[in-house]
């Protein structure tokens, strides 16, 4: 792509805006918080300590809309917490140039680093230094600037006391990612019914089992229904797989055919009325004659084999995520079995050596998050020096620009640069228009930013133009409160958040971190990873050991992981003006194909693990190795830009099929034949 057609693709993305389900509760409970906030500093300390603290409950706020499955009071509370201890260092060092120089570089490579850990953590820490940026302006002392930095984290406090005392949507965030993942396993299969073989993005379900990852105290107060209907969903996929799939399913015409459509539709509405009750808290409504499907007797005369085996599991499944999905009091839970543990999520001081060994094994040259702390440092210390310069006052807006959008991906940074500069030029202009028409007091600036702050909570999620006008215009109301900025032009103003996003955009330009020249290495793991998954799975018909092998879904995890970082590699890559550099976007969505072909046969064979005790088929043990042999190889293979071969793999399938050493199993000799097809598919799709 060239950069011209880069450049326009990116800016169209920057300023799209997204139809997203608002929450207003949510945006004027964040909005509650900062005007309590406001008001009673204004009124106890003036409009100096006012805009302080209105920094720290606003950033508290946009910490819980992050994507996070924390709770929400810890996020808000370690927000104002992080952004005190920033903002009390920058006043130390804001008399001093130099000093201030070495803080924000220092500072702006830590946030930089942060996004390894994650984007929550990498948002929360960029804000911070933006907001140090605006702040460092307002104190005169040191005990002034203790003060400030107090009321910073006051400001966080006050924002996770409103959320505890007035809760809305109790595990929203849990409750709707376990709903997305059962509806998508829904959809899964109505889709089968028209497409036997139709693909599914394991994203739903990845998410939810980040989301199911709790605290200690999390555990003790999750709601019941939250326990185990993510195992359940992730157990009924591959027997959908299975019961729809002509290869071990029933035959594509026919009676068979179409008791099989019948059960994946019923399956299809059992698991979206499954999904609206986890979703909303209610009772689970079922359907009546997705019900009649699933029960009738009629599926054990019309279907025999591998399908009926399927059906009679889907059937059982189901079941138990209707249970699953009831809610039900404390007094019910205590009467069942002890559910298993649920998984560890650490608390924030027992994750801070984890983080600080993420961000330590990103030193490292070819780190894309490394080259992003680099970049990042040098725009904004650079951007800070040439706002100081030049004679348009209030430097930092450059910086703060910078600083707010880069990324570590070429497309978020330019596609946030336009969004930004876009949205400040019409938030600023307004914001300015209305201080130096209206010349609003005091205590009326203070309301128009509270105004802007809930505008920004509720549209925030739509795209990030529309929030830029509402953080423009609250950033001039707030610092309007006591007369700061008011003498500053639209065109200053917006001069310096033009050349804040250019120098993000040059230095990624200069220096990048191109995902293109990547994508090679992405496709390698995911190879690697879904030959080990295979392997695992084979090599359980040689000794079974039950559905429920811990190193099946082990390996399965890895492959999804893998699926998803190349998946994301290949839309990063979409917009970049770099070459294929030896993977044309052809050969990439073949190659995806491919793998995904293969990752869909060893799902079915998954579906039908023999039980623990089951006669072993040692045959299945030859084909594991070949399996894990042959795409270990191939990985290697794709990295070095070279057709993979299958030569081991090959000769166990031609063996079998000569009748040398074949197991007497349908499912084993139809399964390596498929596997093999998928990756002689992604030969082909290498060799374009």
């Amino acid at each position: 792509m060239s950069w011209l057609r880069a450049l326009k693709e990116t800016a169209r993305s920057g300023l799209r805006v997204e139809r997203q389900r608002l929450e207003p509760a949510v945006a004027a409970r964040g909005a509650l918080g900062l005007a309590l906030v406001v008001g009673v500093s204004l009124t106890w300390f003036g409009p100096a300590v006012a805009a302080s603290s209105a920094f720290g409950a606003y950033q508290a706020a946009i910490a819980t809309f992050q994507r996070s499955y924390r709770p929400r009071p810890t996020l808000a509370t370690a927000s104002g917490a992080s952004l005190a201890v920033s903002t009390f260092l920058g006043y130390l060092t804001g008399a001093h140039i130099v000093a201030f120089l070495i803080l924000l570089g220092l500072w702006t490579f830590l946030a930089g680093l942060s996004w390894a850990v994650g984007p929550t953590v990498g948002i929360i820490a960029s804000s911070n230094v933006a907001i140090m940026l605006v702040t460092v302006t307002l104190p005169t002392s040191v005990a002034a600037a203790a003060g400030h930095a107090a009321v910073i984290a006051l400001g966080g406090l006050v924002q996770a006391a409103l959320i505890v005392a007035l809760p809305i949507r109790r595990w929203g965030a849990q409750r709707d990612a376990l709903a997305d993942a059962l509806a998508a396993e829904a959809d899964y299969a109505r889709r089968l019914c028209e497409n036997p073989t139709a693909p599914f993005d394991p994203v739903p379900l990845m998410t939810a089992r980040s989301a199911a990852a709790v605290t200690a105290r999390q555990a003790r107060r999750r709601p019941a229904e939250l326990h185990g209907a993510r195992g359940l969903a992730e157990r009924i996929r591959p027997v959908l797989a299975s019961l729809a799939d002509p290869a071990v399913g029933a035959p594509a015409e026919g009676p068979e055919r179409d008791r099989v459509r019948e059960l994946l539709a019923a399956a299809g509405e059992i698991l979206d009325a499954a999904a609206h009750a986890i979703r909303h808290g209610e009772p689970v409504e079922l359907p009546p004659a997705a019900l009649a499907v699933l029960r009738t007797p009629d599926t054990g005369a019309i279907l025999s084999g591998a399908p009926r085996r399927a059906a009679v599991r889907l059937a059982a499944l189901l079941e138990d995520v209707v249970e699953t999905a009831e809610p039900r009091t404390e007094t019910e839970l205590a009467k069942e079995p002890a559910v298993a543990a649920a998984r560890s999520r650490p608390g924030l001081l027992r994750l801070v050596p984890v983080a600080l060994g993420t961000m330590r094994a990103e030193l490292r040259h070819e780190s894309p998050v490394l080259r992003h702390a680099i970049r990042v440092t040098a725009v904004a210390t650079a951007g800070y020096g040439l706002g100081t310069a030049l004679p348009l006052g209030h430097g930092y807006w450059a910086p703060l620009a910078s600083v707010m959008v880069m990324r570590p991906d070429f497309t978020q940074t330019y596609a946030r640069s336009v969004a930004r500069f876009g949205g400040t030029l019409v938030g600023v202009a307004l914001a300015t228009g209305i201080v130096q028409a209206a010349h609003p007091g005091t205590y009326l600036s203070a309301a128009l930013a509270v105004g802007c702050a809930f505008a920004m909570y509720l549209l925030m999620r739509t795209g990030y133009a529309a929030g830029q006008v509402f953080v423009a215009a609250y950033v001039v109301f707030l610092l309007g409160m006591e007369g700061a900025g008011v003498t500053q032009t639209v065109r200053e103003r917006v001069l310096l958040t033009l050349l804040g996003g250019l120098l993000a955009m040059l230095a990624y330009a200069v220096y990048p971190a191109w995902e293109t020249p990547r994508l090679r290495g992405r496709l390698a793991d995911w190879l690697k990873a879904d030959g080990r998954y295979a392997a695992a799975v084979v090599a359980h018909y040689a000794e079974p050991a039950g559905p429920a092998a811990s190193d099946v879904r082990e390996a399965l995890l890895a492959t999804r992981a893998a699926r998803i970082a190349w998946q994301d590699g290949v839309a990063r890559a979409t917009h970049e003006p770099v070459r294929h550099r030896g993977l044309s976007r052809a050969a990439a969505d073949d190659a995806e194909h491919a793998l995904a072909q293969f990752s869909r046969v060893a799902m079915l064979l998954e579906a039908h693990l023999p039980e623990r005790g089951a006669e072993a088929v040692p045959a299945a043990a030859a084909l594991a190795e070949a399996l894990r042999r042959a795409t270990e190889r191939g990985a290697k293979a794709v990295r070095e830009r070279r057709a993979p071969r299958w030569d081991e793999l090959r000769e166990t399938v031609a063996a079998w099929a000569r009748g040398e050493g074949a197991p007497d199993h349908f499912l084993l000799r139809k399964g390596a034949v498929l596997l093999l097809d998928a990756l002689d598919g992604l030969t082909e799709a290498l060799g374009h």
